[in-house]
C-alpha cells in the first residue's frame, strides 16, 4: 500500500499538538514550570536552527522553541518493525514495503543560566531551577509521545511506535533542551500514484 501524499506533514502536525498541550497541563500542575511555547512551536524541515528560546512574545506566554521535524524514512516490515529492511523491490509495477518507517525528532529548548553582565558564573539555584525545569520537560514529552501516539492510527492497538533515545542539548548560545526520538509506522492508503483502481 503506498502511503498518501500528506501522510508523514498530518503526523509531525499531530505530534507537535499533543506535546504542546501536554506542556501546557504540566504547568498548570507544576509551581513555576513554563508551558508549550508561544512563539516558536513549528514543524521545520530538516535539522533544527537554534532561533529562539529567550523572552516570550508577550508577558503571558512561555518562552522557549518547540519543534518537530523528520529525520528519515526507511522501509520495514510487520515483523521486523523497527528495523531497516533492505530488500531488492521489483522493476515492474509499484511494490511499497509492508511498513514504512518515520523516525521524528521533537526538539524542545528553554534559556539557560549564563553568566551575569559583571562576568559572574550562575549560581547553584540558578542551575539548580533549570535543571528541575529540564527534567520536567523530559518526562512531559516522553510522556506526552506515549499516550498520543497510540491513538492516531484507527486500529484495534492503535499505531504502532518505538520509542528512540531522549537526550539533553546544550547549553549553547543561552539555551538548553532536550531532543526526543521515536520511530512511528505510517499506514499504507490505497494504489501508487498512476495505477488505476481494480472493477
Amino acid at each position: 500500500m503506498a502511503l498518501s501524499h500528506l501522510a508523514i506533514h498530518e503526523l509531525t502536525e499531530t505530534v507537535l499538538g499533543c506535546v504542546c498541550v501536554a506542556l501546557d497541563l504540566t504547568a498548570a500542575q507544576v509551581d513555576g514550570q513554563p508551558g508549550c511555547p508561544s512563539c516558536r512551536t513549528c514543524v521545520v524541515p530538516g535539522l533544527v536552527a537554534w532561533d529562539s528560546c529567550d523572552d516570550p512574545c508577550d508577558e503571558v506566554s512561555s518562552a522557549g522553541q518547540l519543534t518537530v521535524s523528520v529525520a528519515r524514512i526507511y522501509a520495514s516490515s510487520d515483523l521486523d518493525f523497527p528495523s531497516e529492511v533492505r530488500a531488492v523491490q521489483g522493476v515492474r509495477g509499484c511494490v511499497p514495503p509492508t511498513v514504512t518507517a518515520l523516525e521524528l525528532v521533537v526538539t524542545l529548548l528553554r534559556c539557560a543560566p549564563t553568566f551575569s553582565e559583571a562576568g559572574c558564573a550562575p549560581t547553584c539555584e540558578e542551575l539548580a531551577a533549570a535543571s528541575k525545569a529540564l527534567h520536567v520537560d523530559m518526562v512531559t514529552v516522553y510522556n506526552a509521545l506515549l499516550c498520543c501516539l497510540p491513538g492516531t492510527e484507527q486500529r484495534r492497538r492503535g499505531r504502532r511506535f518505538v520509542m528512540g533515545i531522549q537526550r539533553t542539548i546544550g547549553p549553547e548560545g543561552g539555551c538548553v533542551g532536550l531532543e526526543q526520538r521515536v520511530t512511528v509506522a505510517l499506514p499504507g492508503c490505497g494504489k501508487c500514484p498512476g495505477e488505476e483502481e481494480s472493477p
